[in-house]
């Protein structure tokens, strides 16, 4: 697979961001309400990717915004901490899941997070995505309280994996992603 940095707004991202959120649509009856900005997915702020398999076009995304002091709601001061990478917008296309797509797409999340200075990495998916909740506690992610839009709904999980060197950084084998994990 091959990964590019794309602008959130690319119109092949905007492509699989709809894709998200008609699955949110699907498994909680609504889209995403988390306020996004696509200038926060932009280098140096973050990242957005897309990866592309040989003879097609894109297939998967993710990205990760960082935060800052300014950028934390004071309802989430001890949750989320300045320079946190939060993982948003996880997807591989259903056609193509089970072939370890996600996996390389969160490990370059999380290397280059890593590169740009952030030593963790945060994210919310909900109670209606197993795969995403099996595939991110495989990977080392552990339950953080609630933050952001959906910190009081009882159906958000939240989680963190720290980033402490670069060797930390590991892809594992596998795995599906997708949906809300690293997403809403």
């Amino acid at each position: 697979m091959t990964l590019r940095v794309a602008a959130y707004d690319d119109p092949e991202s905007v492509r699989f961001v709809d894709a998200v959120q008609a699955f949110y649509v699907e498994r909680y009856g609504g889209a995403d309400r988390t306020p996004v900005d696509p200038a926060e997915f932009a280098p140096p702020r973050g990242i957005f990717l897309l990866g592309s398999l040989p003879g097609t076009g894109p297939v998967c995304c993710g990205g990760w915004r960082r935060h800052d002091a300014a950028s934390i709601d004071a309802r989430d001061a001890g949750v989320l901490r300045p320079g946190d990478a939060e993982i948003k917008r996880m997807w591989v296309d259903p056609a193509h899941r089970r072939r370890g797509l996600a996996t390389a797409v969160l490990g370059e999340l999380e290397r280059t997070a890593l590169a740009a200075g952030c030593r963790r990495t945060v994210l919310e998916t909900g109670t209606e995505q197993p795969e995403a909740l099996a595939f991110y506690r495989a990977r080392g992610y552990v339950a953080i309280p609630r933050f952001g839009t959906y910190r009081d709904e009882p159906s958000s999980l939240c989680f963190a994996r720290e980033l402490d060197r670069p060797g930390d950084v590991r892809v594992g084998s596998g795995g599906r992603g997708g949906g809300r994990g690293g997403g809403r």
